[in-house]
């Protein structure tokens, strides 16, 4: 644990250490992928459970229901 801690913390200093817009571009480069990656698991997981509970999503809206009464022409 002490050497994750140890290179985790030389990363730290030496992204500290650069001027902001490599700094930025670094941070974008992974967070960017990584947040997507992580809404698309998201997205995923919850599908499945709403799945699994009985509450699915509609593609379209359900069609509305006919009157008997009413007669096509």
């Amino acid at each position: 644990m002490d050497r994750m801690a140890s290179w985790w913390d030389g990363f730290e200093l030496w992204l500290a250490g650069l001027s902001f817009v490599p700094q930025a571009a670094l941070v974008l480069l992974v967070m960017v992928p990584l947040c997507a990656g992580a809404a698309w698991l998201l997205d995923r997981v919850l599908a499945t459970v709403f799945a699994a509970v009985g509450r699915r999503e509609s593609g379209a809206p359900a069609p509305a229901p006919t009157d008997p009464t009413t007669k096509d022409c």
